[in-house]
């Protein structure tokens, strides 16, 4: 099969030539399409379990709902660790598995887990809430907001309705969610006196307001010859409103609500706070959608706040944490090494052939190899992340192997007084099964990292299909290219009397002495090899390696009961402590 599809490449160039412009054109077309990311989109070995009780004190969520969960999630197979989080009205478990364990498999495990349990819990608690873990979970960049002629108020109502809205119609932005600020409170402090005089409880006047203050649905009503929706208008626009709003009391009758409770519209006690440089301010978190580029997703956000920062005037956003930006600057150097190690491949290349044209032949299989490959990773539906592009570092140089097989094969044939014709028929011929079984030997060392389980098998996936499709591009390229291409660029050689270096004389000198003593080549050869498994418990081991940027996050856990105002205080020593050791 090899020497017909390399000689009907020779005899018909105009049609492999085409194939690999359209692949390459493909290729480039894949390139610009796909997301740029620090890691695929992965589902993490976490599921999270959340339960809401309103007003509910952390010991109270830790008694009545955590340690149920908890004592059931225990049950489950290959739970690695269990973390909980009480906050005054929710409550939040984290459970970790092990690496191996499929995540899809762990969520029907929580999931089950808690259906067991949802009757043991609090008949006021909300139905629990149950989520994966991603990566595409975690904020890609944190801005902060100031202004002087604004409160906290105005603030956080300036993140939640003019921000947000404007930040969610981007492309790639997931949620937008405020951290700091003061949320919008309208409290109805009932007065107990006139409550009594009307024999009506504060249960009672909550479940009136709740069942008044809302919009429903009144079916549908023909108006003319069409059919329109009706819709019950029940909430006011207005705080102020409430004061008018009609009651029905248990004495009879109505009563305005605003003769029985004073309504205030104001903010609700802080349950956090955010500072930046010692002044408070506001801050928001921006997170992207799955399979979203966090680069495209901040460039993007950049552009819209520097749009907003000119509309309004008056407001001051800065950047506070950027996960973004160190992702393009890996990705751009994987993109240098990638361009140098393929140049630094050409240039020994040429210093073994010591042949340019020969060399040009030879070369042209890395970006005809590495080109395609990118539109095989966006069918894929893959991205340009660490994982995939460390696959193209690690097979740049194998990419040029099969080239250099045919082309110096050719050029021995060449050196038997052969036109670059019939050597390369003839060359592409004998080399031909040996190209062939040398690439599905390194697939099948690739490849099968593809088809790995668990959270690892997310990661190489990526990885073991895109070192299969280059090897694979590569394959096409040494059986359709190379040989059509030495056959019409190449020039005949003349006579070649073989000359022995000095560096290959050394060499051989080496080989013999280790035929002729090959129990003592082996002997050294098994005890480096030992040496070497013994070695390799003393190499630290780790998931992922430790990324080295210039940011630093320190989280600061407190018990549940501590204040706020105490939190503050705790963060702003921490804060001094550190600002002295930089110093």
């Amino acid at each position: 099969m090899s020497l017909n599809v390399s000689a009907y490449s020779i005899k018909n160039p105009l049609v492999a030539i085409l194939l690999f412009v359209l692949l390459t054109l493909g290729g480039i077309y894949g390139f610009m399409k796909m997301k740029v990311q620090q890691f695929p989109d992965i589902d993490l070995p976490a599921v999270v379990v959340t339960v809401t009780l309103p007003g509910a004190a952390p010991s109270q969520l830790e008694n009545d709902i955590a340690k149920k969960i908890e004592n059931k999630l225990t049950s489950i197979e290959g739970v690695s660790h269990i973390r909980t989080t009480l906050q005054t009205g929710a409550a939040t478990i984290a459970t970790e598995f092990t690496l191996e364990k499929d995540i899809q498999e762990a969520v029907d495990d929580v999931r089950s887990a808690v259906g067991e349990v949802r009757g043991d819990l609090p008949a006021a608690a909300n139905d629990p809430i149950i989520t994966k873990v991603s990566t595409a979970g975690f904020p890609v960049v944190t801005y902060s907001v100031a202004a002087e002629n604004m409160s906290v108020e105005d603030l956080s109502w300036f993140v939640d309705d003019t921000v947000t809205k404007r930040l969610s119609d981007i492309p790639g932005v997931s949620t937008v969610s405020r951290v700091g600020g003061l949320q919008r409170e309208i409290t109805v402090a009932a007065d107990p006196i006139a409550l009594s005089g009307l024999k009506f409880s504060i249960s009672q006047l909550s479940q009136q307001i709740a069942g008044i203050q809302q919009d429903s649905s009144g079916g549908e009503a023909e108006v003319g010859k069409t059919t329109q929706t009706i819709r019950v208008l029940g909430a006011v626009e207005r705080a102020n409103e409430l004061n008018d709003l009609q009651v029905a009391v248990p004495t009879g009758g109505t009563q305005a609500l605003g003769r029985m409770a004073e309504i205030t519209d104001g903010a609700a006690d802080p349950s956090s706070i955010a500072k930046l440089d010692g002044q408070t301010v506001v801050a928001f978190n921006i997170t992207r959608s799955r399979g979203a580029s966090e680069v495209d997703v901040m460039e993007l956000v950049d552009e819209e706040l520097a749009k907003l920062t000119a509309d309004v005037g008056n407001i001051s956003i800065e950047k506070v944490y950027d996960r973004a930006t160190p992702i393009a600057e890996d990705y751009e150097a994987s993109l240098r090494m990638l361009i140098e190690g393929g140049l630094l491949a050409v240039v020994v290349v040429f210093l073994f052939l010591r042949n340019i044209r020969a060399t040009i032949v030879a070369a042209v299989a890395l970006p005809l190899s590495v080109i395609p490959t990118f539109l095989g990773m966006y069918l894929f539906g893959f991205s340009l992340n660490i994982i995939s592009l460390l696959a193209l570092s690690l097979v740049i140089g194998v990419l040029v192997d099969d080239a250099i097989v045919e082309v110096e094969n050719i050029i021995r044939h060449l050196r038997m007084g052969k036109t670059p014709y019939e050597a390369a028929m003839e060359a592409a011929d004998e080399i031909g099964l040996a190209v062939v079984a040398t690439t599905f030997t390194l697939i099948a060392v690739f490849l099968p990292t593809a088809f790995m389980g668990g959270i690892v098998g997310q990661f190489f996936r990526q990885f073991g299909w895109t070192a299969a499709l280059s090897i694979f591009a590569s394959l096409m390229v040494a059986r359709l290219i190379t040989p059509m291409m030495a056959a019409y660029i190449l020039r005949p050689e003349k006579k070649h009397v073989e000359k022995q270096s000095a560096m290959m004389k050394y060499y051989l000198k080496i080989v013999s002495w280790t035929l002729h003593h090959r129990w003592l080549t082996m002997g050294a050869t098994l005890v480096l090899f030992v040496a070497s498994l013994a070695l390799v418990k003393l190499l630290p081991t780790s998931f992922i390696p430790d990324n080295d940027i210039d940011q630093t996050r320190v989280a600061i856990e407190l018990t549940p009961d501590v204040s706020l105002e105490d939190t503050e205080r705790v963060a702003a020593l921490a804060s001094d402590r550190i600002l002295l050791c930089l110093r």
